[in-house]
Parts: C-alpha cells; structure tokens; sequence
C-alpha cells in the first residue's frame, strides 16, 4: 500500500474509531466461518485491534460444526426444528462440554491474553427458561433467555478485556440449557446497551436466492421481515438470526447486521470504512 493509500484509509476509518470509541460492539461469531483457522487467527486479530482502540467488545460464539462432529463420533443424531438444535440429555451434555470447553478455550487462545472464557452459567449471566417451537413442540434441553445479569461481563470490559461467552445458560435451579447464539448475543446486546450487534456467519448475508450472493438484501426495515418470511426468502437458521436482530433494534441498539465472516477483515470493513458490509436491519423512524 502506498502512503498516500494509507493516509486516505485512515482519513475514512477516523470518525468511525471516533464513533466507537468507548462504546459496546457485541459481536456474534459461529457457522463454518469459525472452521478456518487462518480467518479465524485473523477475526481474533481484528477483535484485539478494537480494543486497543477502546471499543468495549463481546465475543458470543456458537460452534454448530464442532458439536456435529462429536455427535457424529458418539453415534447421536443431529437433528433441527425450526432451525433450532433438538437438545436431548446426551445432546445437551455434548453442547456443554464442547462450546464451553473445547470451542471457547480455543478462540480464547488466540486474544493474546486479552480473552477471558466463559458460559452463560458462569455469574448466572444468562438465567433461562425452557424454549418450544413455534408449533408447540418439544425441543428438549433448549433455553429461552429469560434475563442476563451483565455484572461479570461489566467488570471484565472495564478491565479491557474480551469476554468470550459460551452460549450455554442456566434456569434458576442450575439445570443446563443450549442457547441460540444468535438469540443469546441479542439478548446480550440490549442487556448491555450495546451500540452494535454484529452477526459473523457463513453467508454473504440474507439473499433473495440462496445460491446467488449477488441477490444480497443489502438493508431490511423491519415493517418487510413478515413478507420475506411468508415468501420463504428467511427460513431455517436465518430465522433466529433475524429474529435476534430485529429484538435488539426494537428494544434500542442502534445498529445491528449479518456479515461474511468468511472474508477477511470484514469485521473492520463494516466498522471503519464507508463501504460497510452484509445486510443491516433497521427500523424506520416516523416524522415527529
């Protein structure tokens, strides 16, 4: 990069790190994105950039394909409703052992000292209730989050460091429960009056054709959701990501949007650069 390149980049990046400096950016980061070790070392890079350049971040993080491949080793069935994980006993014990442990020390590992590991168990962080599909049905050992105690994740962002949340919760009586990522990060995000929720995944964002990413949505309002979920444009996991979205912009986020984690930087693509990336959902303001 020339001088006169970087300079310019750095002109462009200025009012964002002014925008974001001192704010919280929570920042949900799963699917097969999180299989490249390279992208992954990089995301990890990009999130201690932020925070040397004082943005308070979260890191929620899922950890489907993991969970798959123990599964598949001990012979359980994988098995979705509504796009949510079927949580039996084995199931849930598996999802413990591999998103608190295994997944979450890994990406821990690569913060440079500046990630601190935990579950939504840990400090009663996320408190849960038991989760039905929307027909009613059983979904097993799958939480609702009820409430999230910000109290242990306060205390690590004013010690600058990076929390990196395993998405298992609890109910009040210390019973497990396998939480969304994408719903917990939401519930996180307000809880802590973030100023942006990120969603990092392995898609381009939402597409109009699932095998085109040039049919990306670049923005939705959130008055649009019920009719591209009538024309099956969402569905299956896309659903509880936009259902985690449009929470937070209703209860006050500013900003919240899907990127391609499986591109480099995008993390700070989206932040300091006028370009941005994936798609952003908002809700439209009416005229006072």
């Amino acid at each position: 990069m020339k001088n006169e390149e970087m300079a310019l980049l750095f002109s462009e990046a200025t009012p964002y790190i002014q925008k974001y400096h001192g704010k919280t950016v929570v920042i949900k980061y799963g699917g097969n994105a999180m299989v490249n070790e390279t992208l992954k070392q990089a995301v990890m890079n990009d999130l201690v950039t932020l925070t040397l350049l004082g943005v308070r971040v979260v890191l929620v993080h899922g950890g489907g394909p993991a969970i798959d491949q123990m599964l598949k080793k001990l012979g359980l069935e994988s098995r979705f409703v509504g796009g949510l994980r079927y949580t039996d006993a084995p199931t849930m014990a598996v999802v413990q052992q591999v998103l608190a442990g295994q997944v979450n020390k890994d990406l821990v590992a690569l913060l440079k000292g500046r990630g601190v590991g935990l579950c939504g168990m840990d400090g009663h962080t996320l408190i849960c209730e038991r989760k039905t599909a929307p027909d009613g049905s059983h979904l097993g050992y799958v939480g609702e989050v009820r409430q999230v105690r910000t109290t242990l994740l306060e205390h690590l962002l004013a010690d600058q460091f990076i929390p990196v949340v395993a998405t298992v919760g609890m109910d009040k009586n210390g019973t497990p429960y396998n939480v969304n990522a994408d719903t917990a990060a939401a519930a996180i995000a307000v809880a802590l009056g973030a100023q942006k929720l990120i969603s990092m995944t392995d898609i381009a964002g939402v597409l109009r054709d699932p095998n085109d990413e040039d049919t990306l949505i670049h923005e939705i309002e959130l008055g649009e959701l019920p009719a591209l979920e009538a024309d099956g444009t969402v569905s299956g996991g896309m659903l509880p990501k936009l259902e985690g979205l449009a929470r937070v912009v209703r209860a006050g986020v500013k900003e919240a949007v899907i990127i391609d984690g499986r591109v480099p930087h995008a993390l700070l693509l989206e932040l300091f650069s006028d370009r941005g990336s994936g798609t952003l959902l908002y809700e439209k303001k009416e005229d006072a």
